[in-house]
């Protein structure tokens, strides 16, 4: 049995009025219900429909409206491998501006915290697994996403400037690569996880001979339950408010291969796994330092790989449709 997880505050809940972006989205509809558990004074999850956060003044409406205490910020563009090679410039200028305006108009607001919340992406190609949080300026990232990585990296500049400056109260988090029940199944932007069940589920109702994957199976990742960054990044916002950056996640890897042979058979795929090495494998080594989180805020991951994959597939059955 894992650890248990540090208990939360629910006094510091009750007046907060929290502004969530992107709770629509993977990550953001989970945090989205682990919030409502602590029943904050207000919650407020708008759509992009209604406030496109690359419009400044969409901005300053939403903080008018919605008058929030403290910002989470979950809203990107963001996907896998081909999606990230297919559009760079969109990768990179939509996570860059969104994220300045938001950090720099809630300033201007008043806000008394902001969380922002980063990818494992802005590490260096070359840093030493396990990464260490001192490592993000020590290398350029894989080129295959570092216009993503460094748009995202670019925010943390800003939320380090703005506390020296103005005493802003910005705090940076690092999730690993995360996945679970609401990811994307679409082939072509998806991460690897859900790509993978996909494919052999897809291939298993289809009785195919054989399912492709990317690249020679070598790179090692990390992956993070959703449910469990959903606690770390709420944990964070409760407990945290220093100005180092602060990864979260398991501490521990799985190569490409193994993952791909584990998801496999618990989709219960039969068939031959062809390997297309004319594919990226993309950065050899994600494994996360996760001891800053632990001493911080008392963060750690709950959810065994081999459950977690079993959920997801599972509710990928239910809603594939």
């Amino acid at each position: 049995m894992p650890p248990k997880a540090a208990k939360t505050n629910l006094s510091f809940w009750k007046d907060q009025r929290v502004l969530l972006t992107g709770a629509s989205g993977f990550l953001g509809s989970t945090v989205l219900e682990h919030l409502k558990a602590r029943s904050p004074e207000l919650i407020a999850a708008p759509r992009s429909s209604q406030y496109d956060l690359r419009d400044g003044t969409a901005i300053q409406r939403l903080l008018k409206d919605a008058r929030p205490t403290l910002i989470i910020h979950l809203a990107a563009l963001c996907g896998g491998i081909g999606a990230n090679q297919a559009a760079p410039g969109e990768f990179f200028y939509d996570n860059a501006i969104m994220g300045l305006q938001l950090m720099e108009m809630a300033r201007r607001y008043g806000l008394k915290k902001f969380v922002q919340v980063g990818t494992v992406c802005a590490y260096p190609k070359f840093a030493p697994a396990p990464f260490k949080e001192d490592e993000l300026w020590n290398g350029y990232p894989e080129e295959t996403n570092a216009p993503y990585g460094l748009a995202k990296k670019m925010l943390l500049v800003q939320a380090q400037a703005y506390r020296q400056q103005y005493g802003f109260n910005a705090i940076y988090l690092l999730p690993a690569n995360l996945y679970g029940p609401r990811d994307h199944f679409d082939l072509e932007k998806s991460h690897v996880i859900p790509a993978l069940i996909r494919k052999f589920l897809d291939a298993k109702d289809q009785s195919l001979p054989t399912v492709e994957a990317w690249g020679t199976g070598k790179p090692t990742r990390e992956f993070l339950y959703v449910s469990d960054a959903s606690e770390g990044i709420l944990l964070a916002a409760e407990k945290y408010n220093e100005i180092d950056p602060v990864n979260l996640g398991t501490g521990e890897d799985i190569s490409i291969k193994g993952l791909v042979t584990l998801t496999a058979q618990l989709t219960g795929y039969k068939g031959k796994i062809v390997w297309n090495k004319k594919k990226p494998d993309g950065q050899m080594k994600r494994r996360l330092d996760t001891r800053r989180a632990l001493k911080a805020f008392g963060f750690r991951a709950q959810t065994e790989l081999k459950v977690g994959l079993k959920e997801t597939i599972e509710w990928y059955l239910k809603n594939r449709e």
